[in-house]
């Protein structure tokens, strides 16, 4: 019994896998608003009623591939980071900025599905939101670590009073509230320092959307070293250094 269920739950994730797949295809070719249960079910060859078990409508099926670009690009983010010395904090905090920008340039369909222009008619499930904070999350773990080894700096900087709340509020999200280290060193964060990282995040979404997009061009063609200038830019603020100072 075991391995009968053990090789059903194998050809479930194949067949997950496989539905994915074609519907990512879909998204290059149609766009997001596009997408179709049905026309994935014809390209894969299987009658409706079989797909609609793993995925009852379009909307599911959306969230499935939504949540996995979020994975992917937060997991390419965390590996890039791993990769540089824990002491090197400007390093690591680089290290996001330029492996963003890869996962978005190799998975382009992908990348305008979560940051590019809302599916009409669709509202991402709530439990999306974890996922998605993944890479705002992983600079705010670099800014605070700096801080606490003294290799950093915790500015304090006037916020408006709105901001402040903002800020409050955004520390019971449960995207980052929660058990652990992290959390429990952002809730003593200052709200000015929680603000620089979401300057951050948003100067670099910003600029990998301002690429994928095409707004840079005619404007600028060395996009690497502008990413590495909106890394160093972005960081100053919060005082981060390289390990060799």
């Amino acid at each position: 019994m075991a391995s009968t269920r053990g090789l059903r739950e194998r050809v479930r994730e194949e067949l997950t896998r496989e539905i994915k797949d074609v519907a990512r295809q879909q998204l290059a070719q149609v766009g997001a608003g596009g997408l179709s249960v049905r026309a994935v079910t014809r390209e894969l060859g299987m009658a409706s009623s079989a797909v609609y078990r793993y995925f009852p409508s379009r909307d599911a099926l959306l969230t499935a591939l939504i949540t996995d670009a979020y994975v992917g690009i937060g997991e390419a983010a965390r590996q890039a980071e791993s990769e540089v010395a824990r002491e090197d904090y400007l390093g690591r905090w680089t290290a996001v900025f330029r492996s963003v920008r890869d996962w978005a340039r190799e998975h382009p369909h992908e990348y305008a599905l979560i940051y590019g222009s809302p599916v009409p008619g669709y509202a991402a499930p709530e439990h999306t939101a974890v996922p998605a904070s993944e890479v705002v999350v992983l600079l705010a773990r670099i800014a605070i670590e700096a801080a606490a080894a003294g290799n950093g700096g915790l500015p304090a900087d006037g916020v408006a009073d709105a901001l402040t709340a903002d800020v409050e509020t955004l520390k019971s999200h449960p995207a980052v509230a929660g058990p652990g280290e992290i959390a429990e060193a952002l809730n003593e964060t200052p709200a000015s320092v929680v603000l620089h990282v979401i300057d951050a995040w948003t100067m670099l979404f910003g600029a990998v959307s301002f690429e994928l997009f095409g707004h840079y061009y005619d404007v600028l063609t060395a996009l690497d070293d502008y990413l590495d200038r909106l890394a160093v830019k972005s960081a100053a603020p919060l005082r981060l250094t390289h390990q060799n100072g």
